[in-house]
């Protein structure tokens, strides 16, 4: 694959910083995983996903550390001594660094990656955020995170909400509204009735991302608004498509 066919941040950060997530074409893997599945536990060939994971790296010029993802709130430190096997032992759904080489990475496939990068470039970071991270405060602790291990304020941080599944596809339940706090006059829910008249939500991730770094003192928020069920040639879907691959957003200094 060509480091064209990644979709790049459109932020204001130094040279010294690259950030990139893959898109589903370039790979090796075959269907329902076609073609660029990164994603090592989902029944793809592991040596599809092997070459697929080559792939990327060579890219984006970094070694991604890949994390063994759970929808919590967890938050590893990368050096670079770590490895893939360090990585993936820990169940960790965020990652930072200060250090050059090493990219944070989280996959994903309707959850929310979301990248921060230090307006100098000094440090960088990435979250899985479904909704479940969301409301288990994943970015408030890799933020914090981020922020103590580096010496940073919010306030000195860009962040970036990348494709994730869109507001006009996440229906959701009364358990989603709770486990946020909200209720159901929230701007991030907008209730919606089935035939049989019980109640249910269409939520917004980006919304409800956005609102908590806001309130944590991040000023600088882009937001991609792709929706990853609606746009089936670019992005893989659990949702829409259940067994299917895994993208990979990373954030790196050079």
């Amino acid at each position: 694959m060509s480091p064209q066919a990644l979709l790049r941040p459109p932020w204001a950060v130094p040279a010294g910083v690259g950030a990139a997530m893959s898109l589903r074409a370039g790979g090796v893997s075959v269907a329902p995983w076609d073609s660029l599945n990164l994603g090592g536990a989902v029944q793809d060939d592991p040596d599809a996903v092997a070459r697929n994971r080559q792939r990327f790296e060579a890219a984006i010029g970094a070694r991604p550390a890949w994390l063994r993802q759970v929808h919590g709130r967890e938050v590893l430190r990368l050096t670079q001594d770590s490895t893939v096997p360090a990585a993936a032992a820990a169940a960790a759904d965020a990652a930072w660094t200060t250090e050059a080489g090493v990219a944070c990475a989280v996959l994903v496939a309707d959850c929310m990656p979301v990248l921060f990068a230090a307006r100098d470039g000094r440090a960088v970071a990435a979250a899985h955020a479904g909704w479940r991270g969301l409301a288990a405060g994943v970015l408030d602790a890799t933020l914090e995170a981020l922020c103590r291990g580096a010496g940073l304020a919010p306030a000195d941080i860009v962040a970036w909400l990348g494709p994730c599944i869109g507001p006009r596809q996440f229906e959701v339940g009364a358990d989603v509204l709770q486990a946020f706090g909200r209720t159901a006059a929230d701007a991030a829910f907008v209730e919606r009735r089935r035939p049989d008249g019980s109640p249910r939500w269409l939520a917004n991730l980006p919304m409800l991302a956005a609102q908590g770094l806001a309130a944590a003192g991040v000023a600088d928020i882009l937001i991609d608004g792709s929706c990853t069920v609606e746009d089936r040639s670019r992005f893989f879907s659990f949702r829409r498509d259940g067994l299917t691959g895994r993208m990979a957003a990373a954030v790196w200094r050079c």
